[in-house]
């Protein structure tokens, strides 16, 4: 249970009306409102301390052990050990009780470490100090001790220590410039401003006579939907390029927004997980059956005279009345004796191995990136294994497959080509013109110059140091540089810059730009119409010189051209056509000249639209829709932006390895679709199917998706991971639009109307799919159909930007890039790698060993615990079903604390059944893996049959080799716990030595774990039996060990069991690998030979 569901309810009902409504009034400087104002009622917020940890000194205890007892397998242990503790059983409490203590012990520790690092970062936020404004001086506090409604002072490169608001600034225009890489990655400087009215306060004592109350909406952990995102300063971001400024605190401690986003996200269970609790259900049924059957058969057996309780032990008349009693009774002693068939150690085992493992992808240097100087990153181990069971990856295009390293090619004005720097003959030119029509108009030429100078959020920045080289200097001469949130944005004003108009700076709220006349023109910067993904464009309304309004904007071609009025669009649309099919990202633009009554509007309804507490976003959305409007198109940009290395080589690998690759991308179709061509994604002899708006249009959806049915393979994939496109090579198109239209849903229960099937059975059989104009949630929408499907495929969603966060949580696996679109999806993914290419290495070597190494951890726990207590039920049809004990308690405790669990855990640590450069090389070896190869039921049973075979090996070799038979020098015969020693000394060598054959990698740590082991169970077993040891009542296995030692056949015999018990599957593997070779198997041999 959450109690932090229960606490928030306590304090609605107990804090207030504050909590109800959807709004709060902050007093700037808790200077309280004059007694004739509305009566005043003190709010209560939390303080600014931050709290990262789950527990404290207090609950540690109760909580942990409420959570790990929540686990089925604790849970389970926990009632064996209560039974063991209330009634009368074989064994001892501490055989159940000891391992489980170890279990629940270790993830303790485990799980109090990470609090504890936690808390340690906690204080040191909370600790840091802060400047804070107080009759009218500056003093300095803790963090911790911020209130909302208190006015700090910051300082340039220092780190907002809680939300809040600009109120002036040591620039004169008001605006401060600041840095959000610890929020989003994103190390662009970003412009606020200082609300208006505050804007002249500039000193401590100004600043403290403000008499100001702020009335905004309550806390939201939409980083990206903040009131007044132009006056709002998040907690974490830093100031720069300005002295200092004024703010006053909104929103602190757990009600930041950075708080807010601290929730974990959902949990994810991979399919070795799923197969180990199928497992577990499986043996916990054998588990009933067993006491089951031992009950039955004892009643079954004492129900004759001859075979009932001597005359010195007989029941009372009470005693025999109670059978009910008794039979559940001893239906709970076979429970408790047979009970270490759950492998309860399994489970911390499992979690050792995935986190020790984790960190092989973080130390491996092949994955690391000198560039950005970041290796790859591990954000939950719980996945590790899931690397080598993907079937389908999602990938976004731009910052992913292409490097977001945007380059200016050209610009279209009115049919005007500019190309700067082009070569011509040999020499360069600094611009082009190519004519695509007969005449141009001047003034539509320095209108689209004059848009991309300004239609921007560039910033200008003079020098700038770096690790004590200033970056910006040239020939001693100070130069500028742009920064910007967008490189597209850099691309197309350095572009302009190499055609003739340069962007000079933005001073008091004016844009200053230098035409190719080497004049300098300004523009007074009015309002900023912000780009977003659902609108795909932005705008500003500018103020020329001569008084005159202008609005600018700048978009995708599918939100200009509907709103365009005028202009020479055909010419425009066909260049735009053009270079989408090269594979160039382009941008139309467009103005629109405003009257002052126009702009007077305007004003207003941003004003309106940007002060409403409720729905801002929906009231802002529709002032941009009606100030957005009636445009005339002066031309548009292409800029390119080239595929990352080795890119193609990594679609090539994965599509060989037997996965399905999907690019999902908002871009348009012909750019999105020349990517992947250049990307190996189609190739020049795929078969494109189209299901776009534009063919929508023409036909209906069912006459367009019927008919491709027919064209492809109906075959689906082998377990092989075969495809039916290595016969046909299909690949398909589709647009948000379609993809809307296919997954709306349909009243009619007809087959004309389920598109969403018709869809799937498409795209299953194409080898490569493109998914072009998609909205953020579209990309989610897909990647969960996919996963919905019948065949319930292990999916993978890779991207580098925030629209990519939404299919990275929605996919089986999430990996983010550490691009330049930001740090969103590295920090919502579950791993995190430098580029693209480092996938390859992470699904076909990381993922391939993983699984491997876990599948055979998890079969092997279920294995050795069959042999393992196996004889033991088989013991109770020669005892009488007494429930006497096969093995000593001691042997019964430590069998998989100590005895075998080392060896198998560091087999799933460092075991190589192949070489990593041979995975590389051949990508088709992950096929061998894929769908869960190694934990199907068929491989589960024949490790179940194994260890049967063994158990029986064991039990009746030792039973038929020693029965009445004297092996003892002095003439004694063999008693019931030199027996057991006898069949356990068998079980743990034959185990040891199963695992020893089935390794491959063979290091000095396997010989000293895998012998160490072997000898430290022959060491502690002379040392229990031959010591009398003090605390023990009574010592049962005293000598037992040496006197079974001190016999010659017996050597023989356990020699003897091992190698028959061995020999089965020695002689299964061999002909195997004969008959039926892998792929894995052949180029283990094709190794050897070389």
């Amino acid at each position: 249970m959450d109690f932090s569901v229960l606490r928030n309810l306590i304090s609605r009902y107990c804090a207030g009306e504050e909590y109800w409504v959807d709004s709060r009034t902050v007093y700037i400087g808790h200077k309280e409102p004059p007694p004739a104002a509305e009566a005043y009622i003190p709010q209560r917020y939390p303080d600014n301390r931050i709290v990262s940890s789950k527990y404290t000194l207090w609950n540690f205890i109760p909580k942990n052990l409420f959570e790990q007892f929540r686990r089925i397998a604790n849970f389970y242990f926990l009632l064996i050990f209560l039974v063991q503790l209330i009634i009368d059983t074989p064994t001892s409490p501490v055989t159940s009780g000891l391992p489980l203590f170890f279990v629940i012990t270790v993830t303790a520790i485990k799980q109090g470490y990470e609090d504890w690092l936690r808390h340690k970062a906690d204080c040191s936020i909370n600790e840091c100090p802060v400047d804070m404004v107080q009759q009218g001086t500056v003093v300095r506090t803790q963090s911790s001790k911020l209130r909302v409604g208190d006015v700090v002072m910051v300082r340039e490169d220092e780190t907002f220590p809680c939300d809040l608001i600009l109120l002036s600034s040591s620039r004169g225009d008001g605006t401060c410039y600041v840095t959000t890489t610890s929020l989003d990655g994103e190390s662009s400087h970003k412009t606020y401003y200082a609300v208006p009215d505050t804007m002249a306060f500039k000193t401590e004592q100004e600043v403290d006579s403000l008499h100001a109350t702020i009335e905004c909406e309550q806390p939201q952990p939409d980083l990206y939907k903040p009131l007044g995102a132009e006056n709002l300063l998040l907690r974490g971001a830093t100031l720069k390029n300005t002295g200092h400024i004024y703010a006053v605190a909104i929103y602190t401690g757990m009600d930041t927004k950075m708080a807010l986003n601290y929730q974990s996200k959902s949990q994810k269970r991979s399919a070795v997980e799923k197969s180990m609790n199928a497992f577990l259900i499986v043996y916990l049924c054998i588990l009933i059956s067993k006491a089951v059957i031992n009950t039955v058969l004892k009643y079954a057996w004492q129900w004759s005279a001859d075979h009932d309780e001597p005359w010195y032990n007989h029941r009372t008349e009470i005693d025999r009345e109670r059978h009910v009693i008794r039979a559940f009774t001893d239906f709970l002693a076979f429970m408790v004796l047979f009970n270490y068939i759950i492998p309860v150690s399994m489970y911390v085992t499992v979690e050792m191995q995935k986190f020790l493992g984790s960190y092989f992808i973080v130390w491996d240097k092949d994955m690391y990136d000198e560039e950005l100087g970041v290796g790859a990153q591990v954000n939950t181990s719980d996945l590790n294994e899931e690397l080598g069971q993907v079937e389908y990856v999602f990938t976004d295009k731009t910052g992913t497959l292409t490097e977001n390293n945007m380059e200016f090619i050209e610009c279209c004005v009115d049919g005007h080509v500019y190309i700067p720097h082009a070569i011509c003959n040999g020499q360069i030119l600094s611009c082009v013109i190519v004519c695509l029509c007969s005449c141009v108009c001047q003034e539509h030429e320095d209108l689209f110059f004059r848009a991309l100078c300004l239609c921007h959020t560039v910033q200008v920045k003079e020098e700038e140091t770096v690790d004590s080289i200033k970056r910006g200097i040239h020939l001693g001469k100070p130069t500028s540089f742009y920064i910007s949130s967008s490189p597209d944005e850099v691309a197309l004003v350095e572009g302009m810059k190499r055609l003739g108009y340069t962007y000079l700076r933005l001073k008091d709220s004016h844009m200053e730009i230098l035409n190719k006349d080497d004049e300098i023109e300004r523009f007074e910067l009015l309002h900023v119409l912000n780009f977003d993904s659902v609108r795909r464009r932005m705008s500003v309304i500018v103020k020329s010189s001569s008084g005159e309004y202008l609005l600018f904007c700048k978009g995708a071609d599918t939100s200009i051209f509907p709103r365009v009025v005028s202009g020479k669009v055909e010419q425009v649309r066909a260049r735009v056509e053009q270079n989408a099919v090269e594979g160039l990202r382009t941008l139309c633009v467009a103005y629109r000249s405003l009257s002052p009554a126009e702009y007077e509007e305007a004003c207003h309804q941003l004003s309106d639209a940007k002060l409403a507490l409720k729905d801002r976003e929906q009231r802002l959305a529709q002032a941009y829709d009606l100030i957005e409007r009636d445009f005339t198109l002066l031309g548009a940009t292409a800029v390119e932006d080239r595929l990352q290395e080795k890119a193609a080589d990594t679609i090539e690998s994965l599509q060989k390895a037997g996965m399905k690759v999907w690019v999902l991308t908002g871009d348009k179709m012909e750019t999105a679709a020349a990517t992947c061509y250049a990307s190996k994604l189609f190739r020049r002899s795929t078969q494109i199917l189209e299901l776009t708006k534009k063919r929508t249009e023409e036909q209906s959806l069912h006459d367009v998706l019927s008919p491709r049915i027919g064209k492809l393979p109906q075959s689906s994939p082998s377990s092989k991971g075969e495809t039916p496109w290595t016969q046909t090579d299909y690949g398909l198109i589709i647009d948000g639009a379609t993809l809307s239209a296919v997954l709306k849903p349909s009243p009619e229960s007809s087959g004309s109307g389920n598109y969403r099937e018709i869809f799937l059975e498409i795209s299953r059989n194409c080898s490569a799919v493109l998914c072009c104009r998609m909205a953020p949630l579209q990309k989610a929408q897909i990647v969960k159909l996919i996963k919905a499907s019948k065949e319930h495929p292990i999916t993978l969603a890779i991207g580098d930007g925030a629209n990519d966060v939404s299919m990275i949580l929605e996919a089986h696996v999430g990996i983010g890039i550490m691009g330049k679109e930001g740090r969103q999806a590295a920090r919502n993914s579950d791993y995190a790698i430098p580029k693209f290419k480092h996938l390859k290495k992470m699904l076909l070597v990381h993922g391939h060993f993983y699984y491997i190494r876990i599948a055979e951890l998890v079969q092997y726990f279920f294995y050795k615990n069959v042999c393992f207590i196996f004889p033991q039920f088989l013991y109770q049809f020669f005892c009488g079903f007494s429930q006497q004990p096969l093995y000593d308690t001691a042997y019964l405790t430590l069998y998989n604390i100590s005895f075998t669990s080392l060896p198998i855990l560091l087999y799933s640590l460092i075991e190589k059944h192949i070489s990593i450069e041979m995975l590389k090389r051949d990508p088709t070896l992950y096929r061998d893996v894929a769908k869960n190869a190694l934990l199907r039921w068929p491989v589960f049973l024949y490790w179940t049959c194994l260890g049967l075979f063994n158990a029986c090996i064991f039990f009746f070799g030792a039973y038929f080799l020693f029965d009445n038979t004297t092996f003892t020098s002095n003439g004694q015969m063999f008693g019931n716990w030199t027996f057991g020693t006898l069949v356990f000394t068998v079980l743990v060598f034959t185990v040891t030595l199963k695992l020893a054959l089935d390794t491959h990698h063979w290091t000095w740590i396997n010989h000293f774990v895998v012998w160490g082991s072997l000898l430290f169970y022959v060491i502690f077993s002379l040392l229990w039996g031959g010591i009398i040891w003090p605390f023990l009542n009574y010592q049962r296995m005293y000598y037992v060990f040496m006197q079974m030692l001190s016999s010659g056949p017996a050597w023989l015999g356990i020699i003897l069991l091992i190698t028959i018990s061995l020999l089965p599957d020695v002689v299964k593997k061999v002909l195997c690998r004969t008959l039926w070779p892998t792929a894995t198997e052949r180029a283990q041999v094709g190794r050897t030979a070389t």
